[in-house]
């Protein structure tokens, strides 16, 4: 029997929630299915282990996790601790050192869901998003001098290299391809932004013709918000850049009806690393130890993890089952609109993987 080395990494917040429940759903859908286990090894990485040794993770934690078969990741994000310390101190620290250079965002309205593009139905809202996941305007490039005088300047550099550039779009491209549409839209700024995006433009029309099967076209980012919500039929694939692709996903999220049914993974496509998956709906400490938290993205995250490692069965029963799960109004969470707590959402996933056929 196989057995998959999963590091479990809470973090901060409800993450010290869904991702136990996260565990608890993939043991149930192990026995289940009794053709693998899975090894879980939680680390207490994140805002308290800062409050304790002044990092958010050891210098040398990446050697924990570097023979693990996958990564779940629940938040970073602590409202006593500067945001920049608690996401480059832990989420970027294992993204850009396992060169996790693809974070892929699938979003779709799932049943029982009351999405908010009244006027869209399900099957007009069915995107996966690609982020460049290394660099950009994450690359960590800049500095601050003169601090506290009417002189003081920073800086945040963007960069975007042509190898980096080609590898995302070559993702990206062939991510369209497997896809029932074949179609992808690149998403740029090359109007404002005449150098690094105009690169951008030139590597994807360049990738583009390694593709001949696929469909594309582009669109200035703030036109895309305004496709985003009036005319979502016309979207199938997303690439982005790092930053515009994550204030892209979070909007897509909404429009599917909440953040907190959304998945996504960290990708080393190359399978040198790790890739870690992870819900989108960030640390929540407004809600965090009140088991309000919604499972689901957690849930949703298993089924990218589960398709990473190879047991594509496995994931489609999984998403089976969660969509069974949301189309239930009495399992539907605060955030949804409903007042379900986390550990019956959890339970109830794990019947309906019991019981299923």
């Amino acid at each position: 029997m196989k057995t998959y080395k999963i590091a479990c990494i809470p973090g901060d917040g409800i993450g010290k929630e869904v991702i136990p429940a996260g565990q608890t759903v993939l043991a149930a859908l192990a026995q289940k299915l009794g053709s693998f286990k899975f090894e879980f090894t939680s680390f207490d990485w994140g805002g308290d282990y800062y409050r304790q040794h002044g990092v958010m993770m050891p210098a040398d934690g990446l050697n924990d996790l570097r023979n693990k078969d996958a990564l779940l990741f629940g938040s970073a994000g602590d409202p006593h601790i500067p945001d920049h310390i608690t996401l480059w101190g832990l989420r970027l620290k294992i993204c850009q050192g396992f060169d996790q250079y693809a974070n892929v965002r699938p979003t779709r309205i799932l049943p029982g869901i009351d999405a908010p593009l009244k006027r869209c139905r399900p099957e007009d809202l069915n995107w996966v998003i690609v982020r460049e996941n290394s660099e950009g305007e994450y690359a960590g490039v800049g500095g601050r001098a003169h601090q506290g005088h009417p002189i003081e300047v920073a800086t945040d550099v963007s960069i975007l290299t042509r190898a980096g550039v080609e590898r995302i779009m070559r993702f990206a491209f062939k991510l369209a391809q497997s896809r029932p549409r074949k179609f992808l839209t690149v998403v740029t700024k090359s109007n404002a932004q005449r150098h690094a995006m105009v690169m951008w433009d030139e590597i994807a029309l360049q990738i583009s013709k390694e593709f001949p099967d696929v469909k594309w076209d582009k669109e200035l980012v703030d036109a895309m918000t305004a496709r985003m919500v009036n005319k979502p039929a016309s979207i199938d694939t997303v690439v982005a850049t790092n930053l515009h692709a994550d204030v892209l996903s979070d909007l897509a999220a909404a429009l599917a009806g909440s953040l907190g049914i959304a998945p996504t993974g960290n990708i080393d496509p190359e399978r040198r690393y790790p890739s870690m998956f992870e819900p989108i709906h960030g640390s929540a400490f407004d809600i965090m130890g009140k088991g309000l938290a919604n499972p689901v993205g957690t849930f949703w995250s298993c089924v990218m993890l589960l398709e990473h490692l190879g047991e594509p069965a496995a994931a489609a029963l999984l998403m089976r089952v969660i969509e069974s799960v949301t189309a239930d109004p009495s399992l539907h969470t605060g955030d949804l609109g409903g007042s379900a707590r986390t550990e019956q959402v959890t339970a109830a996933t794990c019947a309906r993987i019991a019981a299923a056929a």
